[in-house]
């Protein structure tokens, strides 16, 4: 969970970068370090959102698979019951 935050904190304070280089401007003058943190800060709170997505779809994927799961096997033990109940047929 941190990694991801870190590499999205990272990722907003290297846009900030392209953004000052598009525009052929200093990247550290004193007037514009307040724009560091917050592009640091966007970048992290993505990072926050898109891990608690991710496991939200991770558990959804769980239980879908688990229920899938159960439901072959309640087939299984039906067809198993079926076969085990029809006359066996000898083919000559």
């Amino acid at each position: 969970m941190v990694g991801r935050i870190i590499f999205w904190t990272g990722f907003g304070l290297a846009v900030r970068v392209w953004q000052l280089g598009i525009e052929m401007r200093p990247f550290f003058t004193r007037k514009a370090l307040w724009a560091y943190p917050v592009f640091g800060g966007v970048g992290a709170s993505f990072g926050y959102w898109l891990q608690g997505v991710d496991e939200r779809q991770t558990k959804l994927l769980q239980e879908r698979k688990q229920a899938i799961l159960e439901k072959r096997a309640r087939r299984a033990e039906r067809e198993a019951s079926a076969a085990a109940a029809a006359p066996s047929e000898v083919l000559a």
